[in-house]
């Protein structure tokens, strides 16, 4: 699973300019990195009206994608997901995807940014593992804004150095399904040895698959049942 480190702070506090910071230093390392904001705002122009984009968003297209030489730009209905759903599903193949806002999002790290005297979001949401401020702030990993650099080797040490567990994400019509460790376990090491059997194992960090059905709710199709799963028991389909 993508490790998520989402950057809280009152209105005006400077999130954007930590933020970006911080980017640059964990670019400068080599890594790759996904960035989301949350905002409040509706209907933001990012295409124009009468651009092609627009036509076809107007048509009904619910995911609409711009691909020029320099960049890609994908327009889509708000799919409502929660933020560690939106970067396993859309940015699996970063390192590292760093999030503006989202301070309600339980389960998520989150770093506060704060310049004014006054009441601590750390106090209020769960999972604040920082604080960059410039104020008298007593605790654990608390930085001052001029020290992004370090903010960016502290999200470093604390997600990315150490060895990971393996991590499994499975979703079904876009929902996701919780999996116990040992479920986790069990995939991946089904996928992984199909993989070795056909030699695709060089450099292998993340796997992506997404299976589709002929037939919606066909549960006699082949591939919902488990006899032919490499560590199945015959006649036995998953449950």
């Amino acid at each position: 699973m993508i490790p998520i480190v989402s950057f809280i702070g009152w209105q005006n506090s400077g999130k954007t300019t930590i933020v970006r910071e911080v980017i640059a230093s964990l670019r400068a390392k080599g890594l790759r990195v996904a960035v989301i904001k949350s905002t409040h705002h509706q209907e933001i122009p990012f295409d124009q009206p009468g651009t092609d984009t627009s036509a076809y968003r107007e048509a009904g297209g619910q995911i609409v994608a711009l691909l020029a030489p320099d960049q890609m730009v994908i327009i889509c209905d708000n799919p409502e997901l929660k933020l560690v759903d939106i970067a396993n599903r859309f940015f699996s193949d970063c390192d590292i995807v760093i999030g503006e806002g989202f301070k309600n999002e339980r389960h998520i790290a989150k770093i506060e940014v704060s310049r004014e005297p006054g009441d601590l979001l750390r106090d209020q949401v769960n999972g604040v593992i920082g604080i960059i401020t410039d104020q008298p702030v007593t605790g654990e990993n608390v930085f001052h804004p001029d020290q992004t650099d370090a903010v960016a080797e502290f999200i470093v040490n604390r997600f990315l150095d150490a060895d990971r567990e393996t991590q499994t994400v499975l979703y079904v019509n876009n929902k996701k399904v919780p999996l116990k460790g040992f479920v986790q376990e069990a995939l991946a090491g089904t996928i992984c040895g199909f993989l070795q059997s056909l030699k695709q194992t060089e450099a292998m960090q993340d796997i992506d698959l997404k299976i589709r059905l002929k037939k919606k709710n066909d549960f006699n199709h082949p591939s919902c049942h488990g006899a032919d799963l490499p560590g199945s028991a015959p006649g036995l389909a998953p449950k």
